[in-house]
């Protein structure tokens, strides 16, 4: 669902419907940057007002603190006027040192994060989850960084947890029950999303940094598959970690690592173009994913609520689609990428 400003697309063919912009949770847990416990309560609130009715959150994110404030902020309101999702695949352990050593800081909760993407292991974060955001229900479970990607050395194990060890079913059993609404994963690559689907039947997946204007490879590989099974798509970091809202500055960072000489050469000529065409750099790539109808929602994060209101006027500016023609014709975007419906939002 979404407010009145904010259209809302359904989730698959039996899921909730979600707002087109959603609310990423991940900066309300992030201790470098994250706001206090009345400037969360500040963001989420101009992202109510604006019409935002989906918030996205995970156990990961500030070893609950996310969780948390979203579930003290929701709490007063309908519960049947947002859609909320979080993940599953890690457990809290109580560790203070291990928090304490990691963020320095004394408002980090005392817990390090356990992968265990087994059916008990779902069914405890779940249970756990519930009473972080002191809520009666979740509407969408993800597992969260399931794949390669995320676990490295751990695939093979995290994987056989999934499939033998059934954190799949337990997800299933969640759906069939009526607990949760739609069940996915959260992940940072399209291939174990591939992999997956042939497993078990998703409604929804949310997948970071792998649909942006530095990388469209999914448009041949993953889109035509969701689309035509019915699963909906969440992009999660259209902005690839950074580099695209730093621009390309020497340090700047793509998909969580140091960017390529290469990759910040590619950004540089991407602005150039935005320049050109009487945009910016930012604001092109928190609207591109959105031109794709298999994209059913986008979630940007934010830390506080002059970044939430200077990027939802984003939405409302209109880009010229001359833009995304030149990107193209420069191989500077997918011959098949489109640009977005500007503006996006009235």
């Amino acid at each position: 669902m979404g407010g009145p400003l904010i259209p809302s697309r359904p989730v698959g063919a039996t899921g909730p419907e979600i707002s087109r912009i959603g609310f990423g949770g991940a900066p309300l847990g992030d201790l470098r940057r994250a706001p206090t416990d009345a400037g969360a309560r500040e963001v989420l609130e101009a992202a109510w007002d604006a019409g935002i009715r989906y918030f996205d959150t995970a156990p990961f994110y500030g070893a609950g603190l996310s969780e948390r404030r979203i579930g003290d902020f929701l709490r007063d309101k309908p519960r049947d006027s947002y859609v909320l999702s979080t993940k599953v695949g890690r457990l809290l352990v109580p560790d203070r040192a291990f928090s304490m050593e990691r963020h320095g800081d004394p408002r980090a909760l005392p817990f390090r994060p356990k992968f265990d993407f087994t059916y008990d292991g779902v069914m405890r974060s779940y249970d756990n989850s519930l009473q972080r955001l002191g809520l009666e229900s979740i509407d969408i479970l993800f597992l969260h960084d399931i794949g390669a990607f995320s676990q490295r050395e751990r695939h093979a194990e995290t994987m056989k947890q999934a499939l033998e060890g059934g954190g799949i079913r337990a997800l299933e059993e969640l759906r069939a029950s009526g607990a949760v609404q739609a069940i996915g994963a959260g992940v940072n690559e399209w291939q174990i999303i591939d992999e997956l689907m042939n497993h078990a039947r998703f409604d929804i997946f949310l997948l970071a940094n792998r649909y942006t204007l530095l990388d469209q490879q999914v448009i041949d590989t993953l889109l035509p598959r969701v689309k035509r099974e019915g699963v909906a798509i969440v992009d999660g970091a259209p902005l690839n970690s950074g580099i695209l809202a730093t621009g390309p500055v020497p340090n700047a960072i793509y998909d969580y690592a140091q960017a390529s000489p290469e990759m910040i050469e590619k950004t540089r000529r991407i602005e150039e173009l935005c320049s050109k065409h009487g945009t910016t750099l930012i604001r092109a790539a928190l609207n591109f994913p959105l031109g794709h109808e298999a994209i059913t929602a986008i979630i940007p994060g934010f830390s506080n609520v002059a970044e939430f209101n200077d990027n939802l006027a984003g939405y409302r500016k209109p880009i010229p689609d001359a833009l995304w023609a030149e990107l193209r014709e420069a191989g500077l975007l997918h011959p098949k990428a489109p640009g977005p419906v500007t503006p996006v939002l009235a």
